[in-house]
């Protein structure tokens, strides 16, 4: 599959900055369908997280790890060494967010919420854990971007693109996630769907950061795709994969993760 000829005509940072406005319009999308339902069936819930989880799972692969691996072997290095740091490095920053920012997951009483300890409201803490979910998703889409072009990247635009589409696709559920417990809890629509589509603002802001970072400082580009890997597998581990079986909908749940991460992993394989 080819890319369009104009898009290799704009500079990376650009491209990553509309590549995260386009993720978090999906996320806008999402918690758009609270104009349409007040609330959402449990196995329709787990399912959309349990394809988000996989869809991030394959990019932190296919999209991420990989190229930081083949990047260290090209300029010398073991081709783990790089990945390896990175990965953990990703893994230990969202550890530290996740002790330090009040939030709370979904499904989970007030009195579970994670973070330092406010007086927040409940809603300002659904908010707050799928803004944390972002976070490094708009990072990866930044990183993956800011490569194109570098001396040392072996990325292509297709495949960054296929990174941004496939985070894009598992944002839709985030968005619901937060809009439609939110209408639950007597929110007004259009209240609910803002404060939903305001946990995406992160990426962008993730985005241009990732992108400026690889573009300015060439050398950190393989820790930074594994940092970005590692951020992601934690979101997933730590907080995805626990959402989506809540409901006891476990194997409707897995097998959605089984085809996030095909659907992740062929896009990849055709755009990149």
């Amino acid at each position: 599959m080819t890319v369009p000829p104009w898009l290799h005509e704009i500079h990376p940072i650009w491209l990553a900055l509309l590549a995260t406005c386009f993720t978090w319009g999906v996320t806008a999308l999402g918690a758009a369908t609270v104009f349409f339902f007040r609330t959402i069936h449990r196995k329709v819930l787990d399912s959309l997280l349990g394809f988000a989880a996989g869809v991030m799972i394959a990019a932190s692969f296919w999209s991420l790890l990989a190229p930081a691996i083949e990047m260290s072997q090209q300029n010398g290095g073991t081709g783990w060494f790089q990945a390896a740091v990175g990965f953990l490095a990703g893994g230990a920053f969202l550890a530290a967010i996740d002790k330090v920012l009040p939030h709370l997951h979904l499904g989970l009483p007030k009195g579970q919420a994670e973070g330092i300890k406010t007086q927040w409201q409940r809603s300002i803490l659904l908010v707050l854990a799928i803004t944390l979910h972002n976070l490094p998703e708009g990072l990866a889409v930044g990183v993956a971007f800011g490569a194109i072009g570098t001396e040392q990247s072996v990325s292509t635009l297709g495949a960054a693109i296929a990174l941004a589409i496939g985070i894009g696709l598992q944002n839709f559920p985030e968005g619901m996630a937060v809009s439609i417990p939110l209408r639950r809890e007597g929110f007004q629509r259009s209240e609910a769907f803002w404060a939903g589509q305001a946990s995406g603002i992160v990426e962008p802001i993730g985005g241009l950061l990732g992108a400026l970072a690889v573009q300015l400082v060439t050398p950190i580009l393989p820790y930074a795709l594994a940092f970005a890997a590692g951020a992601m597998i934690f979101v997933v581990i730590e907080e995805l994969i626990p959402e989506s079986q809540q409901g006891h909908n476990t194997d409707l749940a897995t097998g959605f993760t089984l085809v996030g991460f095909v659907v992740m992993m062929v896009m990849d394989v055709a755009l990149g």
